[in-house]
């Protein structure tokens, strides 16, 4: 059973990704650390439609918490009608809370392929060459012709982790503000506590694999971040970053959304004819006293 997974993962998933990586690396100058950032794009452009569903059904979310809220209150001390209530609100209003986590699940295993692709497209010695060899398609004579492939990259030896702590540092920082930028308020005392555990806790998680591995993998890391954070500007705006609350993306302002904040026009209340009528009277015998009182002291 283990050689079939195995051989499947081979056959539909590494050995692509794997000669794929090194046909773009004849490519693009043969740069392996532009490689990965135009590999990185590509994947992200192939799961658009995904990051789009996630980040509407987590703005969906965000809007029924008023709903979930007074839920908690109503069976605080039934947790399975509880349950069952959420479930009901969700299908009501088209919500399906585990469309918020099906894009991090499918770059699981583009992530477990790139590092193995990235370990074993630079391989440095003759043992991992010819392991590399048995993983290269032989009706693509190009791909043998571009090994060995240049592992050097700005400061970086992209087979090794950052020796300078930089790229740790970058992808804590952006996975920091994606994280931010994506969690739900909540009036919940336990969930604001999740909320608060997990803006911290995948940060430190991924810095900590960004010194364990490869620094290539820490570059997809990184620019798929920066890649997420402006998809969700464009789609939600700052969300929880109070820092940028102030500034709304055009894209929202010009949805039906972006004019909540707007304050309605004036209205002016219709004038009854009668009071045009006594008001235009007042104002002519105004002017006729004032005629008067001129006319007296002329004289």
């Amino acid at each position: 059973m283990g050689d079939t997974i195995t051989l499947l993962w081979n056959t539909l998933f590494f050995q692509p990704m794997l000669n794929g990586l090194i046909l773009l690396y004849g490519v693009l100058f043969h740069n392996f650390g532009l490689t990965i950032v135009v590999f990185t794009v590509l994947i992200r452009i192939l799961i658009l439609p995904l990051t789009l569903k996630q980040l509407h059904a987590s703005k969906s979310l965000s809007r029924l918490q008023p709903e979930m809220a007074k839920l908690q209150k109503r069976h605080a001390n039934d947790r399975q009608r509880l349950a069952q209530e959420q479930m009901r609100l969700y299908r009501e209003q088209g919500v399906n809370p585990m469309g918020c986590a099906v894009p991090t699940l499918i770059q699981f295993p583009v992530w477990i392929g790139l590092y193995q692709s990235v370990l074993l497209a630079l391989a440095a010695t003759p043992e991992n060459l010819m392991s590399l060899s048995r993983h290269l398609y032989p009706g693509l004579p190009l791909v043998y012709q571009m090994v060995p492939l240049q592992s050097h990259f700005l400061w970086l030896d992209l087979g090794q982790p950052d020796q300078f702590l930089v790229l740790p540092v970058l992808v804590m920082g952006s996975m920091w503000v994606q994280q931010k930028m994506m969690t739900m308020p909540s009036e919940d005392p336990k969930q604001q506590q999740m909320n608060a555990t997990m803006q911290w806790m995948m940060p430190i998680m991924f810095g900590f694999f960004t010194v364990q591995f490869a620094s290539g993998l820490a570059i997809y890391w990184f620019v798929s971040n920066v890649i997420s954070i402006v998809i969700q500007y464009f789609v939600t705006g700052w969300g929880s970053l109070t820092w940028f609350q102030g500034t709304t993306p055009a894209l929202i302002q010009a949805s039906g959304n972006g004019r909540q904040g707007q304050a309605p026009p004036e209205e002016t209340a219709p004038v009854a004819p009668e009071a045009k009528t006594s008001a235009k009277g007042h104002s002519d015998g105004g002017r006729s006293r004032s005629k008067r009182k001129d006319s007296r002291r002329s004289r």
